[in-house]
Parts: structure tokens; sequence; C-alpha cells
């Protein structure tokens, strides 16, 4: 009751704090001067009456700071106080701040950006509401490594019948439509929903309705419904606020607009932003020739997510999808061969946390992540232990000034209070430089991540999960770098610290352990990072030096969408033969041919062949459609046979190429050319080649067997094939070219994807890529920091150490005795640290084994490389403060006693 009786007149007191500090010297002064003339009544002199008056009240700053105690907030005094001397003593230093806020700062703008990236795919919920009810259906079976995450439209629709402990089931699946313009076909991002989709995320239209479970019916009454985005419907639609039955053609099919939602909704995956969102009923006709609906359980495409029902917990929900899941499975697998196959490794429907969304990214980019965040916290460590270590020095050279405050009646909780604020005010000034530098680095990382990828979102933004975690790393920054030099530097003797000063200190406590301690820790915390950089480095290096099979450089690829256009079948055939001989005349143009499936697309086909003479030993392989010059134009050697021509048509008779491993697994022991293979339905393909082995599929794997079938032969009606173009100059023109000549020649697709083959190469290895460069990245700033840290470090005990260095020389010590003295003290610290590190990082190293190609945990090369780099500048560090001191003159240093 006292507290809120005084609360106001405490707050009061924090604004009016130099008028009270008036009055209470006005007061005090009063005070002394009646005690001052009493006593002159009784015979004393003036100055002897003053005296008095003054030690019978008993100390006047004693007075002011009790009374200023009562008056007010006085921890907040003394931290604005505490803050002041600090900023006063970092201006002294201009030096030793800059190198603290420096090293702090790229530690922790590191740290905090690596967080930005893991809260954007693994914490931050997707913006709904009651974001925690929501679930991720999953399947699982004893054969999984990992749950899949798709599933076909007759498992959706089964589920979605019975769902006990669930409610508003519902299906997604994030695509790309082609939408008709003014000026020709646009690729946007969309996703085709359920009916009970827009009902599961619960967000309300911006105006108008969202789909509903009978738009989502073939054939529905009306027409296709589309429901738009805030940022198409104000780009597309100019905002218009009549936009409700307009109509948008996707797929040259109208759809009428039937509401849009608000700029916050962006669906169920939070790495996608769809602008239009039309019925999974749409799907055969979006999708045609393609059908994954009437592919039935053939096709695997469809994401699930749910919402729990009320009052039912994850696990709840778990148990009723185990009991549906045979149920499920019996009625959308209609395949007994599959069913049993299916029934045997225990099908199971599972649930996990849908409350972040679901992105195939999060699987992918999990582990990857948490290694580098791993790296920046041993950063940011190394860079307390050199600060700390700094510090430690720094209050070393203080103890005199530390001794006497402490001697005149300044508490020891007092001075730690101020060298922690101290602590604590490097500790700000890095975080803030280092969330400024944030942004610059989480969205650099989040382009290393995602590369090439298109209409793929990594929102890195701050928010209170990373505002807070900042705050929470400059609370513990402050206390690491400031606790243990705060507590060092006010103990001990104060008679002997205030009689050595800074300038000596006993012999004995040059071998005091802590700081040396630290030192060594500073160098093994460094060269564990040198040794993970070293091994992922050297990984790196080793995946791009492996054997492809094929040239990457200087080859383009260009993505065409034939779906929409006119011509089918032999027609479609001849325009791309028309489209080849038009791409050869462009300036720069060397080999051209075409493939329907690029190398590392993530796309992989499999069937099943086999020989006439053994029917029963079918042999999966991964097959391809490529088109004629193809080998030549990827540089695939041709080991026997001839390459694909333009009139290996149907009526030629059908043709296949294999692979070398695809030709000894149908043939061992045979030469395959003119021989025949059975595949599609027991079709005969004669081989007429047989070429090197690629790597499609991933450049980690051993190359996959493979059988290349010709476009000229391909069964489909409106085939889309990437053209793949080999150039003599820069790849710029080129694409300027290519998209008007295509506009030209096809103008109702929509302007093809260009990419370049070593970018997609990169990009099927963007993991492996990105903690590789930044382990490396943190491994140079690691070693930076240390050279730094054993540097400023060794600098100030060397020079508290004049005193000592200068009797030695003046008793006869040679100069370079003196170096070969202090190197000797310091290089000892440094081998042991290298020695203790070498072993921590041989035992940390096999969480990086998963992670590492053609590289051993203990590669001697890189084992060796990283501790002759840290013996290196461990020994620089030490070196140079050796030298300075063998140049102290004896007189000068003697002096200093």
């Amino acid at each position: 009751m006292d507290l809120l009786r005084t609360l106001p007149s405490r707050i009061a007191s924090l604004f009016r704090r130099n008028h009270l500090d008036s009055a209470l010297d006005e007061e005090l002064r009063s005070h002394i001067d009646l005690a001052t003339a009493e006593n002159m009544t009784l015979g004393m002199n003036r100055k002897q009456a003053r005296i008095a008056a003054l030690r019978s009240f008993g100390g006047l700053t004693q007075a002011r700071e009790a009374y200023r105690q009562r008056r007010g907030f006085p921890i907040l005094g003394q931290l604005a106080q505490d803050v002041r001397f600090g900023l006063r003593q970092l201006h002294r230093a201009p030096g030793f701040a800059a190198t603290a806020i420096l090293t702090l700062a790229a530690g922790l703008g590191a740290t905090i950006a690596i967080f930005s990236l893991m809260n954007a795919l693994l914490l931050r919920p997707l913006p709904v509401p009651r974001s925690e009810q929501l679930v991720v259906i999953q399947s699982q079976t004893s054969e999984d490594e990992q749950p899949g995450q798709r599933f076909s439209a007759p498992m959706f629709r089964a589920l979605e019948k019975r769902h006990p402990a669930l409610q508003d089931v519902a299906a997604f699946f994030d695509t790309q439509f082609q939408v008709r313009s003014g000026s020709g076909s646009v690729e946007k991002q969309g996703a085709m929903v359920s009916g009970e989709f827009f009902r599961a995320m619960q967000t309300a239209p911006l105006f108008g309705r969202y789909l509903t479970p009978q738009d989502d019916r073939p054939g529905s009454a009306g027409g296709y419904p589309v429901v738009l985005s805030e940022g198409f419907w104000r780009t597309w639609f100019n905002s218009a606020p009549n936009v409700l039955g307009s109509r948008v053609t996707i797929a040259n099919v109208p759809f009428t607009v039937v509401g849009v939602m608000p700029r916050s909704f962006i669906g169920a995956d939070p790495t996608r932003r769809p602008e239009l969102y039309l019925p999974l009923s749409a799907e055969p006709i979006v999708d045609a020739p393609f059908d994954m609906t009437a592919s039935g359980e053939n096709a695997i495409w469809l994401n699930m997510i749910a919402r729990r029902q009320n009052a039912v917990s994850l696990e709840q929900a778990n148990a009723a999808l185990s009991t549906v899941s045979v149920a499920v499975l019996e009625e959308a697998v209609h395949n007994p061969d599959r069913l049993k196959s299916l029934q045997k490794t225990n099908f199971l429907l599972t649930a996990e946390s849908g409350s972040q969304g679901e992105t195939y990214m999060r699987s992918q980019f999990r582990k990857p992540l948490l290694v580098v965040f791993s790296l920046c916290i041993g950063v940011l460590l190394l860079a307390c232990l050199n600060l700390a270590s700094l510090l430690m020095a720094r209050a070393s050279a203080r103890e005199r000034e530390l001794a006497t405050r402490l001697a005149i009646g300044a508490s020891r909780g007092r001075l730690l209070q101020q060298l922690l604020a101290e602590s604590l005010l490097i500790a700000t000034l890095g975080t803030l430089a280092g969330v400024l530098l944030a942004p610059i680095v989480s969205r650099s990382l989040a382009a290393m991540l995602l590369g090439s990828q298109r209409n793929v979102y990594l929102d890195t933004s701050l928010d209170w999960r990373a505002s807070a975690f900042a705050a929470s790393l400059t609370l513990l920054t402050g206390l690491l770098i400031g606790l243990v030099p705060a507590l060092r530097a006010t103990s001990g003797d104060l008679n002997q610290q205030i009689k050595n000063g800074s300038q000596s200190r006993p012999f004995r406590e040059k071998h005091r352990l802590l700081p040396r301690a630290l030192m060594g820790l500073q160098v093994a915390l460094a060269l564990m990072l040198v040794i993970g950089a070293g091994l992922l480095a050297a990984s790196l290096t080793r995946l791009y030096r492996t054997g492809l099979g094929f040239d990457p450089n200087h080859v383009v690829t260009l993505s065409l969408d034939m779906n929409k256009q006119g011509l089918e079948g032999d027609a479609l055939i001849h325009w791309y033969e028309q489209f080849a001989g038009a791409l050869a005349h462009q300036p720069g143009v060397r080999e051209l041919s075409f493939n329907m499936v690029p190398p590392f697309s993530g796309i992989v086909l499999i069937n099943s062949l086999h020989t006439a003479a053994n029917k029963l030993a079918f042999q999966n392989v991964d097959t391809n459609e490529v088109g004629p010059s193809y080998f030549q134009t990827m540089h695939i050697p041709i080991l026997n046979g001839r390459d694909f021509r333009w009139s290996d048509t149907a009526t030629s008779g059908n043709k296949v190429v294999l692979s070398a491993s695809a030709a000894r697994l149908l043939f061992p022991n045979q030469d395959p050319i003119g021989k025949s293979v059975l595949a599609f339905q027991d079709k005969a393909y004669e081989v007429i080649a047989v070429v090197g082995d690629t790597k499609y599929e991933s450049i980690q794997a051993p190359a996959p067997p493979e059988a290349y079938f010709p476009i000229t032969q391909s069964t489909q009606k409106k085939p889309s094939y990437n053209a793949v173009v080999r150039l003599d100059g820069p790849a710029a023109p080129f694409a300027s070219t290519v998209h008007a000549l295509t506009a030209r020649m096809a103008p109702d697709i929509p302007a093809p994807v260009f990419n370049t083959m070593s970018g997609i190469l990169d990009d099927s290895i963007s993991s492996a890529r990105m903690m590789a460069l930044l382990s490396v990245f943190f491994a140079a700033c690691a070693l930076l920091v240390t050279a730094i840290g054993l540097y400023g470090t060794l600098a100030y005990a060397t020079a508290r150490r004049t005193g000592e260095i200068g009797i030695r020389m003046a008793l006869g010590a040679q100069r370079l005795q003196v170096v070969a003295l202090v190197f000797r003290e310091n290089a000892w610290v440094s081998i042991s640290g290298c020695a203790a590190g070498l072993i921590a990082a041989l035992l940390a190293s096999k969480a990086l084994a998963s992670f590492l190609y053609g590289t051993s945990t203990r590669d001697p090369w890189v084992l060796t490389g990283a501790v002759l780099a840290l013996i290196a500048i461990a020994s620089a560090a030490s070196l140079i403060p050796a030298i300075r001191a063998a140049k102290i003159e004896p007189i000068e240093a003697l002096r200093t006693e």
C-alpha cells in the first residue's frame, strides 16, 4: 500500500530530478548552517564549528543517496548513470568499442538472419484464426523413411467421408495457371482446393464469398467459379468494386469471379502465394490433356489439411485416424496387388501439427538450417569468448581504479552492476547493428536456398519471435562477455591492488588459469568451426568434380508449355522440328535438341522393360523422351550405334537408346544393338545405340539405368518438351531473342521458362552449397575473431609485464630471449587449444557425416590444414606482442614502477 501511495510522486520525480536535487542541496546547506551557528555559540570558531556540524550530520553524500532512493526508482537512476559511464568508457577507447561492436554484429547478425529463415519455415504459424487446431494429414508405412505428404483423389474423397475427431478435411494442390490477357497467355500462381478448404482456413473473404462443397462438383450449375487474391484483384481488375461476376479466362475456359480474399490470406503453404483459387472439380479442364482426377489411385498429387474438433488433442486425432486407415485404403485402392502391398507394410494415416501450414521445403531444409544455425551459435560463442578475454584484460588494467572505489565505500555489488551495464551496452549496440544487417543476410540466404525456383517465397521479416530471440541474445551475450571479467575484477586483495596498480602483478599471477583457459577455448572452438567448414567445402568440391556423364557448361534449357495450343500429334512434332530449325539460325547456337525430363529437375519417370528372350525378367529403368542430336548436344558419349533422327517416326519402327548400365541389365554379356526391348504394354523397341551413363536424379546418387525414346514417336497428344541449347556466347542475349521467336511461332503458349544447366545443377545441391559457403564464411570469421581476440588479450597481458621485462633486460636478457619467452608462453596456450579442439572436432564431425559426399569425417588433409591455419593465426597473434615487448627500453620500463 505504501508503494501504491507513493508511486505517483516517484514517477513525477523522474522528470523533476534537477529541481529536486537543487531543493535537497538547499535544505542540506540550511541544516549545516544552522548546526554551524549553534556550534559557534558554544565557543568554537567558524572552521571548527562547520567541521563539527559535518561530523555530527554523518555525511552529505550518504544523505543525498538515501533521499534519492526514497523519492524515485533508484535502480533506473543507477542504470542510466551506468549507461552514461559506459558510453564515456567506450568513447575513451574507440578502437576497442568498434572492434567489440563489429565482432558482435557479425555473430549476432548472422544468427538472427538464420533464425529468421528457421522462423519462416519452421515456427511462424499461418495467418489464420486458431491455427494451432490445424493438422496436416500424412501416410506412413513400415518401409517409408519419411511420411508421405501427397495423396490420390480417391484417398482424399474416402477420408472426406469418414474423419472422426476431425472437421473440415480439405485438399489442395498448388500449381501454375495459364491466364488469358490482352497480350496473350501468362502464368499465374494458383491453387486448386476442395470445397472444405476455406472453411478449414476460417478466413472470411474481403468481399463476395469463398468456394464451398457445392462448387466442388463436376458440372456444377453456372460454370466454374474462381476466388481471387487481393493482389490479383488490384492489378488485374484495377481494384474495381464490381468485380463479382466478372470473367477470367484460365486454360482457355472462362471462370466466374465469386469472391476476393484479403491480402493476409496466403493459402495453406507458407512458401506460396496463390493468386487464383479454383475448385478441385475443375482440374480436368485446367490440366487438359492430362486428367489426374480420372487417373484415380495412380495419380498422387494432393496435400491434405484438416482442423481438429474442439477439445480433441493431436494424440486423439491420430488414434481416430488409425481406426479408419484400413477402411480408407480399401475404398481408395482398387488394384489388388497394390492394396496387398500397402496392407502388408502397415499403411497408416497420421496427423501432425499444421499450425505452420504444409510445405515440402520444411523437410528439405530443416536439417541444413539447423547445421548452419549451430555454426552461427559457434561463431557467436567465439565472439563472446573473445570479448570476455578483452574485457578481462581491460578490467585488469583498471584494477587500481576499481580497488580505490571499493576502498572509499562503493559496494562490490554496485561495481558489478556498473561493469555488467557496460557489457550489456556493448551487447545492445552489437545487437542493433546485427538487426540492421540481418534482413540483408536473410534475403541473401533465402535467394541462395531457392535458387532459380519460381514463385516460392520465404517471409524472413522480423516478427515478435525474432525480436524476442534478438532480445534474449542481447541479455545472454551481455552476461557471457561481462560476468566473469566483472567478478574477477572486483575480487582480490585491495591493498595489493592499489599498491601494484595496472603496471605489474605478482609473478604467480601470470599463471592464473582463467585467462589462459579462455584463450585456449577460443582456439579450440575456432578449430572446430574450421574443420567443419573444411569438410563441407571438400564435400562440395567433390560434388562439383564428380562425373555427371554430360557437360553442363554453356547449356541452357527452354521449358515449353504446349498444353493449351491447337496442334497435337504429328503436327506438333513437326512444329518442334521447325522450331529447332529456327533456333539453329540464332546467333551463338552451336547445338540443340529436346528432352522430356531435364537433369536434376526432381522429375523421375520409371518404367519396367524386359526382353523377348526373358519376358519375366522385368527391369525398372528411368525413361526419357529426347530429340535428335540430344546426346551430341549434351556431350553424352555414344558408345555404340547412332543418335535419333527426325525421320525416326512411328512408320519407321519403334526405336530406343539404352545407357550402358541399362544395356548391362537387359543384355548381360551381349551386344544389344539391333535387339528388341519390350515396354509400354509389350511394344517392341529396337535398340539403336548404347550411350554413357548420366546422373539425372541426384549428384550424390550413382547414375541410374536409363532408356531414351525419340520424341518423334511419342504417344502423347500434346507433349511439352524442353529445348536444350548449347551456346558459344553469353546466355542473356539469346534469352531475349528466343522469347520473341517463341511468341511469333506459338502465340498461344506462355513465354518459355529460361534456365541455365549450371543454375539447375546449383539448385539441385542448394542446401549443400549453402552449408559449405556459409561454413567457409563462418570459419573465416572465426579465424579473424580468434586473431583479434588473441592479439588484444596478449597485447594487454604483455603490456602489464612492462616492469618485469625491463628488469630482465636490465639484468642482461637479450631481445631475442624476451621474444622467445613471451612467444613460448603464449604458444603453449595455442597448442593445448588446438589439441582440445581437434579431439572435440573429431567427435562432433560425426553429425556432419550425412551431409558429406566422398569425404571422410577424418580427412587428413582437412584436419592438417585446419590445425596449421590455427597455429599460424595464433603464432602471428602471439609474435607481434612479443616483438613489441622486446623493443621496451629498460630505463623506461623501470620508470613505470
